[in-house]
């Protein structure tokens, strides 16, 4: 299927759907609305016989900001998308030419394979503004490396792409983005549909065990920690770029 939806854009070409995040006035922040139109794109892709795999990118110099601070998704959306990425019977691979934060990290490490542009950077911001990286610990966890994510969790620092690439946040980076995917992509179209099914779900079903375990828990932190006054002191002063209250 082609066409377009009013934050998502939607391309193919050789049987690979792009679906590109367009809402380059918030930094593809994640909004109920954009979270929203994502998954029925999905959706749709699992439904299409005419789709062997999904690349997912974005207009604009930025990947993904994280969750929309005006009008953020419901914890538990977020947790059905990210599910979605990983349990859809096709490969999904993000390519990331500008900087990811926060949620978008989630929906990184939910994608089968990863490429980006060596220019890109990445921080998992959240303890910045008084909150956790829950929900989003759910794909991020099981592949990451856990001592460099201690650091990156912790700190909220930004990394750069050879460093996602190292710690495994991504598959490769390079110069030219689309260099680097050429020989995943052409991979994936001489692979067959169900044999790639397949081997998706032997990829996979460690980190749909961490979904079954930890999901619920993890949805009930993350609304716990929005909605305290910590976050709202964060989220204020993010929004009005100042420093929060607790920095020293």
């Amino acid at each position: 299927m082609t066409g377009r939806t009013t934050l998502i854009g939607r391309t193919r070409a050789r049987a690979v759907e792009t679906l590109s995040l367009d809402s380059p006035d918030t930094r593809n922040a994640l909004s109920a609305a954009l979270v929203g139109e994502l998954a029925d794109a999905l959706t749709d892709c699992a439904k299409d016989a005419g789709v062997r795999a999904i690349v997912l990118t974005h207009t604009g110099n930025t990947f993904c900001a994280g969750a929309d601070l005006r009008d953020p998704p419901p914890a538990d959306a977020l947790v059905a998308l990210l599910r979605q990425i990983v349990e859809l019977r096709k490969p999904v691979v993000a390519r990331v030419t500008g900087h990811v934060r926060a949620g978008g990290l989630g929906l990184l490490a939910s994608c089968d394979m990863a490429a980006a542009a060596r220019e890109a950077t990445f921080a998992f911001t959240e303890v910045r503004i008084g909150v956790a990286p829950a929900v989003i610990s759910l794909p991020v966890l099981p592949r990451t490396d856990p001592r460099a994510l201690a650091r990156y969790y912790l700190t909220g620092e930004r990394f750069t792409a050879p460093e996602a690439a190292r710690i495994g946040l991504l598959t490769a980076e390079g110069e030219d983005v689309d260099a680097v995917l050429e020989p995943l992509l052409d991979g994936l179209r001489r692979a067959a549909p169900e044999a790639l099914a397949e081997t998706k779900a032997l990829l996979t079903a460690k980190v749909l065990e961490t979904f079954d375990r930890d999901a619920a828990d993890l949805t009930a932190l993350s609304a716990r920690l929005f909605s305290s006054d910590t976050a709202r002191e964060g989220m204020t002063a993010f929004l009005e770029r100042r420093d929060p209250e607790w920095v020293v």
